[in-house]
């Protein structure tokens, strides 16, 4: 097998990234961070390398203002903490605003200050006219520079203020940076640029600045991770963003793709710390796992499957050269490299899949699978998405059997009494053979698949206390085919854990009991076959 590695990129701009996760991040619709996780975060990111962390708006509500009170009293290695905040309100003195209070309460020796710079939010939101927009900027970055903070200034709906009135734009950054701002931070707040609009406004505004640019986009059109690029390529400094692309409505420039863009395919090496890149795949599945929110597989660089492959044409390239279908090695971004066996697939993905699972599968006994796997996706089998599964039919066709158990039969059945308020109640009779002595065991349950599982468990407890270890999680029925009425074929797919690690098996029938019931086997001889750890 013969290796390629691309050629590393030339040296390329020097950027420096801002992390909002936990104040925009924060304000998506499904997430909720408590005061402890923002702490867990708030040190991971500092951990990885990220120079500006902005951890919140104090005085915005309780929350935040706690975490900054907390924050104070920790260590930071190479994350500065910033508060954000916005300018002094309408026809308020800035000594007067209790919003700059809250600020300079939050103790962080950067402030990120946002003012608007859409005529449209100055005239018909603060109900005020253009001269008292662009004072209130400049009185309020006056104000904290005379405190000693350092500012940055995040131009609102820069863009579309741009569009609307480029003078009254252009005079809010003007007064930023004549009043001390540092930064100078162009906003499409409304997320509906597109990238060579963005590019053209960043240039315009780059000619007549004098501090460092920077960019703070969302995804409203699909392009926050393209628009920042582009602002990167013409000419700005600093860039805004989310792990993940958290963030309100369809969330924020994601720092993931993000960060490894700039490092591993413009050259910005310096955006982070030497090898901190190998961190970001472990990065975006700790701030997911923290959200409580599900990691998205098909994230780039950081997801289960960004470099996973399936058809037969590029597992067999792969194998190869695996330049030939990767844009960068997997483990650059401290991700792996993974093959699924589906129809699409051939011998070259049964090898790899069975090198991946360390399986000693006879190359005799390749084309048999591939076969194998072929016809029973032909009848609704999912093993892309059901690998415990897929690992027992390669041991099975290399001649392997399970010896933990034998089924000898199975029965349920529903009873549900008319006029009677209880739910149907399902009953479940399964006998099995394990270490040549026979169990008959029966449980009843509020379904049939749970009476079965049950039953099965009891009979096979004695032999093999490792089922107390395991639970099923998830149950999942899909219909494949209509065409039949009730007699439709469906898969079943069946999650199941024992606290180390977790699988899927599938079953496919027209009966779902039997869908269930091969799944459910499956899922438990998976489970005594890769036991958990006993330190675990």
């Amino acid at each position: 097998m013969s290796e390629t590695t691309a050629a590393s990129p030339a040296p390329g701009p020097t950027v420096e990234l801002y992390d909002t996760t936990l104040r925009d991040g924060a304000q998506q619709a499904d997430l909720s961070y408590t005061v402890e996780d923002r702490l867990r975060i708030l040190h991971k990111l500092d951990q990885v390398g990220f120079p500006y962390v902005e951890g919140g708006w104090p005085g915005a509500n309780p929350r935040d203002t706690e975490f900054f009170k907390l924050a104070a009293k920790e260590s930071l290695h190479t994350s500065t903490l910033t508060a954000f905040g916005m300018t002094r309100r309408a026809g308020e003195r800035a000594d007067g605003s209790q919003a700059l209070r809250d600020l300079l309460d939050a103790g962080t020796e950067v402030v990120c200050l946002v003012g608007k710079a859409w005529d449209l939010h100055v005239l018909e939101a603060l109900r005020t006219d253009l001269p008292e927009g662009v004072a209130m900027v400049r009185d309020s970055v006056e104000f904290l520079r005379a405190q000693g903070r350092r500012v940055f200034f995040d131009a609102e709906h820069f863009f579309d203020g741009y569009r609307s009135d480029a003078s009254f734009a252009m005079a809010v950054l003007d007064a930023a940076e004549q009043a001390g701002a540092e930064r100078l931070v162009l906003c499409d707040t409304n997320g509906g640029m597109l990238p060579f609009d963005v590019g053209a406004v960043v240039r315009d505004v780059k000619a007549r600045a004098s501090v460092p640019l920077g960019i703070h986009v969302h995804n409203d059109a699909g392009c926050a991770v393209g628009n920042s690029l582009v602002a990167v390529d013409a000419g700005v400094h600093q860039v805004q963003g989310t792990i993940n692309g958290y963030g309100e409505r369809t969330g924020n420039a994601d720092l993931i793709p993000l960060t490894a863009d700039l490092v591993l395919k413009m050259g910005a090496t310096d955006t982070l710390p030497d090898g901190a890149v190998e961190h970001l795949t472990e990065l975006a599945r700790f701030v997911a796992e923290i959200a409580n929110v599900a990691p998205d597989s098909r994230q780039p660089y950081a997801g289960r499957y960004a470099f996973t492959h399936k058809a037969g044409l590029h597992t067999s390239g792969v194998a190869r050269v695996s330049r030939a279908y990767e844009h960068v090695p997997p483990e650059s971004v401290g991700n792996r490299r993974g093959v699924v066996a589906s129809d699409y697939g051939g011998g070259a993905t049964i090898r790899m899949k069975a090198a991946e699972l360390g399986l000693g599968l006879d190359e005799a006994a390749i084309p048999a699978v591939v076969e194998q796997i072929k016809e029973r996706e032909s009848r609704g089998y999912a093993f892309d998405v059901a690998e415990a599964s897929l690992e027992l039919l390669m041991r099975r066709a290399a001649g392997w059997s399970q010896p933990f158990f034998e089924i000898d039969s199975y029965r349920v059945h529903v009873e549900e009494r008319v006029g009677d308020d209880e739910p149907p109640l399902a009953e479940a009779t399964v006998k099995v053979r394990t270490n040549g002595s026979r169990h008959i065991e029966s449980a009843e349950g509020q379904g049939p698949v749970g009476a079965l599982d049950t039953a099965l468990r009891k009979a096979l407890a004695n032999d093999y206390p490792a089922l107390d270890q395991m639970e099923l999680e998830d149950f999942r029925v899909r219909v494949l085919s209509g065409t039949h009425g009730t007699g439709a074929v469906v898969r079943v797919l069946i999650d199941l854990s024992n606290g180390e690690r977790e699988w899927t098996t599938v079953g496919v029938s027209e009966n779902i009991i039997e869908a269930s019931w091969e799944a459910l086997v499956d899922g438990y001889t998976y489970g005594l076959l890769h036991p958990r750890s006993p330190e675990a």
